[in-house]
């Protein structure tokens, strides 16, 4: 083989090595990836079937529901428009409280409960995620928001 060839091939493997470490970088970026959504959302079949997200807005008045004997509570997430329901199981941060901002982590069941993995709550009263509080402020519009996950 003649040095040009060698060359050339050496070449065209570092470029096929590139593309290879670029689509692994790829994936895993997009496997990991988790986008938002309120429940108007979900509700409007907008979130993904089969995948983890987000969802937030404020823990309903009265919802908030603790399973005798286990870590698992249930509550009400609403933004304002329309409410779902979510299931966790787990210790809750010390600022969750009814009536307060929410962003929950997890996948939608087909039962069309929310089974969250990580439960997040704001951390001071002038505090709620960007996503929660345009969430909020599309409902009371009475718009739908876009999602940043389209």
């Amino acid at each position: 083989m003649k040095s040009r060839h060698r060359r050339f091939a050496w070449i065209i493997a570092g470029l096929v090595a590139i593309g290879v470490a670029v689509a692994l970088v790829l994936n895993a970026f997009n496997s990991n990836l988790v986008f938002f959504y309120s429940p108007s959302q979900v509700l409007a079949n907008e979130a993904p079937v089969g995948r983890p997200f987000r969802i937030g807005g404020m823990v309903e008045q009265g919802s908030l529901q603790r399973e005798k004997d286990s870590l698992t509570v249930r509550f009400v997430v609403t933004d304002t428009a329309k409410a779902m329901t979510v299931v966790y199981t787990g210790l809750l941060p010390d600022l969750f409280k009814e009536g307060k901002g929410v962003v929950a982590q997890g996948t939608l069941g087909k039962d069309g409960v929310f089974r969250a993995s990580e439960v997040l709550a704001k951390h001071d009263e002038n505090y709620m995620p960007p996503e929660a509080a345009a969430a909020i402020e599309q409902a009371h519009k009475g718009g739908r928001m876009q999602s940043s996950g389209k």
